[in-house]
């Protein structure tokens, strides 16, 4: 089965009655937990962006705090989950702001997690990665924003 493109599914959904769509986004919601979740945030969560980014911002921190530190192959592995989930919910806000925001906060709990990052050449790839995809989105924000987060690079 050939998947329509996205300007037929709008013109699509436009002539649809509001109960059939309401239909429709039940069943989008039912098959996939990600469907669910950028629903919900389009529902509840996006009025208020700041709000969203404080409980994304917490997630983080739950993260980090299971992680296990002894164990440095377990820890690599849970570090790449947190930064799956913040790359999610991410997508999901789809704001530059808001990208910047929790990938710096990502970035300072892992340098205030104590990981020896430096040491392993694959957390070392992960950070750096990071570190380069914030500086391109800061590169794309207005010059006021640019100055801040620049400033606020600098300790990490």
């Amino acid at each position: 089965m050939k998947a329509a493109t996205v300007h037929e599914i709008k013109q699509e959904l436009s002539s649809l009655p509001a109960s059939k769509l309401v239909e429709i986004c039940l069943r989008l919601a039912k098959f996939k937990k990600d469907n669910k979740e950028l629903l919900t945030y389009l529902l509840f969560e996006a009025s208020d962006l700041s709000e969203y980014i404080a409980n994304v911002k917490k997630e983080i921190d739950l993260g980090f705090e299971e992680l296990p530190k002894p164990n440095l192959y377990l820890t690599k592995k849970s570090l790449r989950k947190v930064l799956r989930v913040t790359t999610r919910q991410i997508r999901y806000a789809s704001s530059p702001q808001a990208e910047v925001e929790l990938l710096t906060y990502f970035l300072r709990r892992v340098r205030q997690s104590g990981i020896p990052i430096d040491k392993h050449p694959v957390l070392t790839n992960l950070y750096q990665t990071q570190l380069k995809k914030v500086r391109s989105v800061i590169a794309t924000l207005h010059e006021d924003l640019q100055y801040d987060y620049e400033r606020e690079l600098k300790g990490l």
